[in-house]
């Protein structure tokens, strides 16, 4: 267990070989530690803002008309990405079990055109729009002559997407009529599970993507309950949809300790997540879980968590920053759920940790505009993009005690989050104060 230590590191030893738009095999996989990692470049950094929360669904007058009134101020804070809920016909007002996935006009959240309205708004701002893609599992909407809710309707008047009970996975026995193949990731009860081996039901589901793309207008995917399909479909999902830029849900638990606190060591943790990614071709990010878990454990009082016995950060951005997506909360984290959520007092702790590091921040809506937190994160958002932080910035570790972490990036912004008033004489004389807050301070290189 570290106290304080001094570490110098390089958060980003990788080697990229890879550009979005024109993916090709990677040929050789590297350790753990230096992963030959297959990602888009970009001369911005990438800021993902998650454009909703669980109740959003319930929006008098519809969210995507609502979400009209924040265009101007998201592209204000430097936001590049917006995440949408999931747009199409869904048993469940929210949209995480879906069923004609051609109808963008049954959504709780707005119809196709006013969600077209949306995407073109952002567009003329510059932030381009990322779909929510459920597509693990799916709901039907007629019933087979078992009487199992297994008949699965496209939403369009030529076929596509009409599905029968052999597209669901024939170990989901609840719904399958025991053709299809055995799933190829984890189960989901609530819904029939989708045979994601089956190559009629990846090639309509890739058509469906890109029409998302060409007709609605989105740019790129959030994927819903990743860890449901084989990674090397995912793979597959990408090359055949090319986006700008996508995401994977893959949330598994940490190890715990018995007295209920995560373990120190979560190696196993991210290492799960950079394997995913490795598998599904490299192009893809994924939600920094890990990061999220010792993070909002850390800020109770055991900051020491934040450093690695090699000087890493201790997340997914420790060994693969360029592929992690590092957020506080999400719509199932926090929001009305709370399913794991963060500490709610020290939430600004927490952004001025993700919107400092590498690895891709994402800013959640209940943060931003409900909890008066938007111009805290506005002045750290400000302090990434003039000194360039990105998805692969350095990171030298300067103290890791119980109340404080102090870190530098890319040698021109210093980070102190914790209680701890004195940092001694971490902070050198050159460097101003650009950002603070309760138990945080950001100081930019003059």
């Amino acid at each position: 267990m570290p106290t304080s230590i001094l570490h110098s590191i390089d958060a980003c030893c990788l080697s990229t070989k890879y550009i979005f738009r024109n993916m090709m095999k990677c040929s050789n996989l590297l350790p753990l530690c230096c992963f030959s990692v297959l990602l888009t470049l970009s001369a911005a950094s990438t800021i993902l803002f998650q454009g909703f929360n669980w109740e959003s669904c319930n929006k008098q007058g519809g969210w995507y008309n609502s979400l009209m009134n924040t265009v101007d101020q998201l592209a204000q804070a430097g936001v590049t990405h917006v995440w949408l809920p999931p747009p199409t016909h869904s048993v469940s007002p929210q949209g995480y079990l879906p069923g004609k996935l051609y109808d963008l006009d049954d959504s709780s959240y707005g119809n196709a055109a006013e969600l077209k309205a949306l995407i073109n708004a952002f567009h003329q701002k510059g932030i381009n729009c990322v779909a929510d893609i459920v597509i693990n599992h799916r709901c039907g909407t007629k019933q087979d002559g078992r009487g199992i809710w297994c008949v699965f309707e496209g939403g369009r008047s030529d076929g596509k997407l009409d599905w029968g009970p052999h597209f669901i996975c024939r170990d989901d026995t609840e719904y399958s009529d025991g053709t299809g193949n055995l799933d190829s990731g984890a189960p989901y009860a609530p819904a029939p599970d989708i045979d994601h081996l089956n190559p009629t039901a990846q090639q309509g589901l890739i058509e469906w993507m890109n029409w998302l793309k060409t007709e609605i207008g989105f740019d790129g995917w959030r994927f819903d309950f990743a860890k449901g399909y084989a990674a090397s479909v995912m793979e597959i999902y990408m090359q055949g949809t090319s986006p700008d830029f996508a995401v994977g849900e893959i949330w598994n638990s940490l190890s715990y300790g018995n007295d209920g606190k995560p373990n120190y060591n979560q190696d196993s943790h991210r290492n799960e997540l950079a394997n995913w990614v490795q598998g599904a071709g490299g192009a893809i990010t994924a939600f920094d879980f890990t990061t999220k878990g010792i993070l909002q454990a850390a800020v109770e009082g055991e900051l020491w968590r934040m450093i690695d016995p090699n000087g890493r950060p201790t997340g997914l951005i420790g060994i693969m920053p360029r592929n992690a997506v590092t957020f506080i909360d999400n719509h199932d984290t926090g929001s009305t759920q709370k399913l794991w959520p963060f500490p709610s007092d020290k939430v600004m702790q927490g952004y001025a940790y993700i919107l400092t590091h590498p690895g891709i921040p994402s800013i959640f809506y209940d943060h931003f505009f409900d909890w008066g937190l938007l111009e805290g994160i506005n002045q750290l958002t400000a302090v990434r993009r003039r000194n360039g932080i990105n998805e692969s910035s350095s990171v030298n570790i300067m103290a890791a005690d119980a109340d404080l972490y102090v870190a530098m990036i890319d040698g021109k912004v210093i980070v102190k989050i914790g209680p701890r008033y004195s940092v001694g004489n971490l902070i050198p004389p050159n460097f101003n104060v650009a950002a603070s807050g309760q138990d945080y301070c950001v100081w930019e290189k003059q």
